[in-house]
C-alpha cells in the first residue's frame, strides 16, 4: 500500500512556505492506519522490545497503538507540565524558539530497550531531546520510528548515532 497517498499535503501552514504534511487523513482511512500500525510491528517484532516512547502528540497515536499490538507497554514523552509526577525535562529548539519536553522518573528503567515513536521527522530537535532522556534514565534506544521523514531537513543527522526508520519520505525544502 502506498501510504503516501494518504498523506495530506498543506501548503503554507502553520507559516508561509511550510509544506505541512497531514496524517489526520491517513488515519481516516482504516486500512491504511492498519498497515502503518503493521509496517511497524513486522519491523520491530523480534528486536527483543521491552517498552514504545510516543512523542506528543501525533507520536501517540502511532505508539499506543503499535504497543497495543505488540502487547508492550507505552511511555509518554510530554509538553512541559502535562505530567503529574516526577519528570526529566529537556529544552530543544524550534523554527520559532523552544520548547521542552518531559518523561516520568520512573517510566524507564536501566537497560529497557526501546523505540522512540513521532510522526514526523523533519530536523529532529524534538526526538533528539527525548532521546536525551530516554538516555539519562539508562535506556537502551534501539531506534527512532517515523511515519513520515523530510530528509532534505536534515532529522536523521540531528540524530545519529541513533537509528532512523520511516515509512514514506517527502523531498521538501
Amino acid at each position: 500500500m502506498d501510504l503516501a497517498q494518504y498523506i495530506r499535503n498543506v501548503p503554507d501552514f502553520p507559516k508561509p512556505g511550510i509544506q505541512f504534511k497531514d496524517i489526520t487523513t491517513l488515519l481516516m482511512v482504516p486500512e491504511a492506519f492498519r498497515e502503518t500500525i503493521l509496517l511497524f510491528k513486522s519491523r520491530y517484532e523480534n528486536k527483543a522490545l521491552d517498552a514504545i516512547v510516543g512523542v506528543d502528540a501525533r507520536g501517540f497515536i502511532f505508539g499506543a497503538a503499535l504497543a497495543y499490538e505488540m502487547g508492550l507497554p507505552f511511555i509518554t514523552a510530554r509538553k512541559k507540565g502535562k505530567l503529574p509526577a516526577d519528570t526529566i525535562a529537556e529544552k530543544y529548539s524550534l523554527e520559532y524558539g523552544t520548547a521542552v519536553v518531559e518523561i516520568h522518573r520512573d517510566a524507564i528503567q536501566p537497560g529497557q530497550r526501546l523505540i522512540i515513536i513521532d510522526d514526523l521527522l523533519a530536523t529532529g530537535g524534538t526526538v533528539g531531546a527525548v532521546a536525551r532522556i530516554v538516555e539519562q534514565l539508562q535506556g537502551v534506544i534501539v531506534e527512532a520510528a517515523f511515519v513520515v521523514e523530510l530528509p532534505p531537513l536534515g532529522g536523521r543527522k540531528c540524530l545519529a548515532p541513533i537509528q532512523v526508520h520511516s515509512l514514506v519520505e517527502f523531498m521538501v525544502e
